[in-house]
This record gives structure tokens, C-alpha cells and sequence, in this order.
């Protein structure tokens, strides 16, 4: 077996800058590794996937580092392919099938690399191996609430069988709380399908068509014409799920994965010690993070490599990354804090708490834009970027800031180009 990761582009994840100006959206730590870190190392826990690819639009060069120490901690291939353009979700697949094809896997797995979940892949298999003898295609879904679920692709399964009987990406109308989770399971008959929308894409191409030819869908071009066929099935997964859409949901990623630690990783999080800073929840930090000993942290604090953190300083719900310098009684809430950042003492950095609704069970994080229709900021986390420096006794609140900006006046729901 396989897996391929579509990890995009500099094209796409325009909602997650300013974090992504600075590196990769796939390569943004989360819970301390790499988004795509979290889905390598789940691939590895089915032994059947003996290679994994990495598809997408960013320089070779880009990720050849993280593909290196990937292989080298787990001991597997991993291999990078570069499309020439942009080709959506399923353009990709289709142009390097060859290279997926290569040794004759049984199956492959293909993920969203955006998606944040326990990747039950152990248990995928077992299902598309029980349930279509491993023969059709499974795609892992979740449920969401009525109104969220207009914003995902929805599905209709046979409640007995599991077969999907109807696929609709974002429909106007209500169909199922039933959502594509981003995470799928294919054999190699999928490619004769992809080459019938390859070729009717060709036949209806105009001049003014607005997409490359060769791009194509998942969900609009192959999944839709699934349902009722007999060739794919849903899996229904019953842990946490999220998209990585902005900077909102990389925070509230970071709590799930941080929470997951404490039975996967529970090594990884700090704890209270003699003489040392107080930690509460869940708080994972960098061996090579200096924390003053009365400063305070937690729950869900990420603290990375080189940062420091000094006296009274209060941190919570927060990503704190690399070389950061947090002063003297500075406190920081439902943040993420650049590289090489500088908050100066008694300075707060306080954002809009991305909760769900603790009534509903079926919601998930809101993916909503940055502006409401007025043209101001929604109440979202603040984000401070790369090297920005805030001067002391400053307050940035619900805001977001892009790199380098020396903030000498205090700073509420704005966006500081």
C-alpha cells in the first residue's frame, strides 16, 4: 500500500497568513511538529504502507529538508513530486498515477493535508477490507451540524451497507450531517475514472474557461458521480475533527493534538516540578525553552525551540514559536506569537476564544472569513508575525499583525499591514 498527501501550494491557504509568509503551510508546527508531520506518522502505523508522496506546487527545494528527517525517523520512503501548475485535489493524483501505480500497491490512502483528526487508517483498511473486500473505495466521514454541514461535502449512506447513495459538495439545501472528512481510500480503478473526466474536461475545454484543463476535483468531478454506484462507501470516524483553515483553527488543532498526547505522547508534556514554572492542562515546551520559574502556563500552550519566557509572564490557550522573547509579566492569550517575536513587559496579547458550542456535540470550528460583511475584523485569535516587536505596557487585542512591525500604540481589531 500507499499514501499520497496533497499538501497544495503557495496559491492556496491564503487564509492562514501571515503564518504561512513565512513557511509553508504543511510545514507550520502544530502541537510542536509539522501539520503534516501529525498524518506521516498515523501512515505509519499501518504497516502495509511501505511509501508515501507528498504532491503539490511548492519548490522541490522547500520540502527536501522535512522529507529527509522524515524518512530518517521512520525509517520509510517518502518522496516529494512537484506538479507543474496547480491541478486541484484530483489532477494531481491523476497526473503522477504512474508513479502512485509503481510495484502495484493493493490500495493507497490519500489525505487532505489540512485536516486535523486521530487518522484512523488502521481502521479504514480493516473496514474497506470487511465491508468491499478491498475491491471499492472508502471515504472517511463526520458529522456536523445542519447549518455547518452546507459548507462541506455532504453524505448520503445506506445506514445497513454504508454504501454512499448521493455525494453533493457543499449544497444549498440540508442532505446529511454526514461530511467528507478529507481522507480517503482508493484502488487503482479510480485512475479509469479519472481518465473519463480527464477526456469529457478536454471534450467541453473553451477559450474562456476559467481552470486548467487538467485540473480536476475530488469532490465535484469524481465523488459526485459515486453515490448509488456500489463503488463507495463512508467509514465514520468518532473522534476529533477540524479543518486548518486560518490561524483560528491551527490553535484550536493544537489543543486536540495536545490533548491526544496525553495517551499517545504523554512524555511530551510538562508537568509541575519542584522549583519550576507552574503548568496547567496541557503544555508541551522545547527542551531548549528557558521559563522563568514564577511565570504560568497553560492549558493548551505550545512553547518552542530557543524561547524565553521571564518572571509573572501568564500564558494560555497560545503557540508560541521559535526565538520568541516573552518579558516580565507579559500575558497572552488565545494567541500565536511569531518567530524571533519580542513582547515587551506588561504587554498583553489577548485574542477571541475560538470555542465550539459546548450545547451542540455536532459542531465544529467555524472556517468563517476574516470580515463580516461591514468590512471589520470577525472576533478571531490574534496573530502576531515573524520579528514583530510590541513595546512595553501595550495592549493587541483581536488583531492581526504581519512581520517586522516595530508597535509603539496599542492595537485593537485591526489588521497592521
Amino acid at each position: 500500500m500507499k499514501a499520497v498527501i496533497l499538501v497544495g501550494g503557495p496559491h492556496v491557504g491564503t487564509r492562514f497568513r501571515p503564518l504561512s509568509l513565512e513557511v509553508p503551510k504543511p510545514l507550520f508546527p502544530i502541537a510542536g511538529s509539522p501539520m503534516i508531520h501529525h498524518i506521516i506518522e498515523a501512515c505509519t502505523k499501518l504497516k502495509e504502507i511501505s511509501e508515501i508522496l507528498l504532491l503539490g506546487t511548492y519548490p522541490v527545494a522547500t520540502m527536501a529538508k522535512f522529507v529527509k528527517e522524515m524518512q530518517e525517523e521512520y525509517n520509510i520512503t517518502i518522496r516529494y513530486l512537484q506538479e507543474y501548475t496547480p491541478l486541484g485535489t484530483a489532477g494531481g493524483l491523476y497526473h503522477f498515477r504512474d508513479q502512485i501505480q509503481r510495484g502495484n500497491p493493493s490500495a493507497f490512502f490519500v489525505f487532505n493535508c489540512d485536516v486535523c483528526c486521530e487518522f484512523p487508517v488502521v481502521e479504514m483498511r480493516k473496514f474497506h477490507l470487511e465491508t468491499t473486500k478491498g475491491e471499492q473505495f472508502v471515504i472517511l466521514g463526520t458529522q456536523a451540524n445542519e447549518t455547518q454541514a452546507l459548507s462541506y461535502g455532504c453524505i448520503a449512506e445506506n445506514p445497513d451497507t454504508h454504501e454512499v447513495l448521493h455525494y453533493v459538495e457543499k449544497p444549498e439545501t440540508f442532505i446529511s450531517n454526514v461530511i467528507n472528512a478529507g481522507v480517503f481510500l482508493f484502488t487503482s480503478k479510480v485512475f479509469n475514472l479519472l481518465a473519463q473526466v480527464f477526456e469529457n474536461t478536454m471534450e467541453t475545454a473553451t477559450g474562456t474557461r476559467l481552470r486548467h484543463t487538467d485540473a480536476m476535483d475530488l469532490g465535484t468531478d469524481l465523488l459526485r458521480g459515486l453515490g448509488g454506484t456500489g463503488q463507495l462507501y463512508v467509514y465514520q470516524m468518532k473522534g476529533f475533527w477540524c479543518q486548518v483553515k486560518n490561524a483560528g483553527s491551527a490553535l484550536y488543532a493544537n489543543n486536540l493534538y495536545l490533548s491526544q498526547y496525553r495517551t499517545l505522547h504523554p512524555t511530551l508534556l510538562a508537568c509541575n516540578t519542584q522549583g519550576g514554572s507552574r503548568i496547567i492542562g496541557d503544555v508541551m515546551i522545547h527542551p531548549s525553552a528557558q521559563i522563568h520559574p514564577s511565570a504560568v502556563l497553560g492549558p493548551n500552550v505550545y512553547v518552542g525551540m530557543n524561547v524565553v519566557i521571564r518572571a509573572g509572564a501568564r500564558v494560555r490557550e497560545a503557540i508560541i514559536l521559535d526565538r520568541a522573547e516573552i518579558k516580565d509579566h507579559c500575558c497572552i492569550l488565545h494567541s500565536i506569537i511569531g518567530w524571533d517575536c519580542i513582547l515587551g513587559a506588561w504587554s498583553r496579547i489577548e485574542g477571541y476564544p475560538s470555542n465550539l458550542n459546548p450545547n451542540d456535540p455536532l459542531a465544529h470550528l467555524s472556517t468563517e472569513s476574516l470580515f463580516n460583511d461591514d468590512g471589520r475584523l470577525n472576533p478571531s485569535i490574534t496573530v502576531i508575525g515573524e520579528g514583530v516587536i510590541v513595546h512595553p505596557e501595550l495592549m493587541v487585542l483581536n488583531s492581526i499583525v504581519l512581520p517586522h512591525k516595530d508597535l509603539t500604540a496599542n492595537v485593537k481589531n485591526q489588521i497592521i499591514l
